[in-house]
């Protein structure tokens, strides 16, 4: 699958595959300006006030707040969002899907 830009999320999600999206029409973390469904999200914030496309661009990653989502019992990735991030800052247009239980909750969804 082709990659949009437009979809890559702050903080190393991809919106393009996101599960939630599909669910209940979110059109993805840029284009909500970081205030998502279920709140202003603190990454999106950081970066867009930093002017990063995304937080691979970011000096300090990952930092607190990027730790603190990689290692959330629901929303953690086991080092997938940071790869992707990893990526991003290198130009490839590549990502892992997260595949964490908030991803898996969404499929339950009608």
């Amino acid at each position: 699958m082709k990659m949009d830009r437009n979809m890559i999320a702050y903080c190393g999600a991809y919106c393009g595959v996101c599960e939630w999206k599909d669910k209940i029409g979110c059109k993805g973390c840029k284009a909500n300006a970081g205030t998502m469904f279920w709140g202003e999200c603190d990454k999106a914030c950081c970066c867009i006030e930093k002017g990063f496309a995304h937080c691979g661009e970011c000096p300090d990653l990952p930092c607190q707040k990027l730790q603190e989502l990689f290692d959330d019992p629901e929303h953690g990735d086991r080092g997938v969002r940071l790869r992707n991030l990893m990526h991003w800052k290198a130009g490839d247009s590549v990502y892992e899907e997260l595949g964490n239980a908030a991803q898996e909750k969404a499929k339950g969804l009608q």
